[in-house]
């Protein structure tokens, strides 16, 4: 069975992590700099290598980027979650200094559904768990 993992390279991994834990609960789990890797260059000393953390306990991996990326595929991620409440509070703090691309709101399939914009650029879906159908 195989795990999948977002993998984020952004401008400032403190800060972008810091951001996603701050908004959807979660904690730093592995921090590590290139500063630790032989011959790195002094500037790059204090940057992250790898950054392994939590988000409304889903694990995520980033790092400062080395490189500008040249032009990027387009993609979204989804975060679907049990409760209301928590769904509400991981769409609001990631929409603080973004925009929201589709407000969430109760959608014709039974759950919460939205998507938002954070402010380094990422897309989120942020969704309920649909109600389940007896017949």
């Amino acid at each position: 069975m195989a795990k999948l993992t977002p993998y984020f390279y952004s401008e400032d991994a403190r800060a972008q992590a810091q951001f996603y834990i701050e908004a959807m609960g979660g904690e730093i789990l592995e921090q590590k700099t290139y500063g630790e890797a032989p011959g790195t260059e002094e500037g790059m000393k204090d940057k992250i290598i790898h950054m392994r953390f939590t988000a409304a306990d889903v694990t995520f991996f980033i790092a400062d980027s080395m490189h500008e990326a040249p032009g990027q595929n387009s993609y979204d991620l989804n975060l679907e979650f049990r409760a209301e409440d928590e769904a509400r509070r991981a769409f609001a703090g990631l929409a603080e200094g973004g925009r929201v691309l589709m407000d969430l709101e109760k959608q014709f399939w039974g759950s919460l559904f939205g998507r938002v914009e954070d402010k380094f650029g990422v897309k989120w879906q942020i969704s309920t768990e649909a109600p389940t159908h007896q017949g």
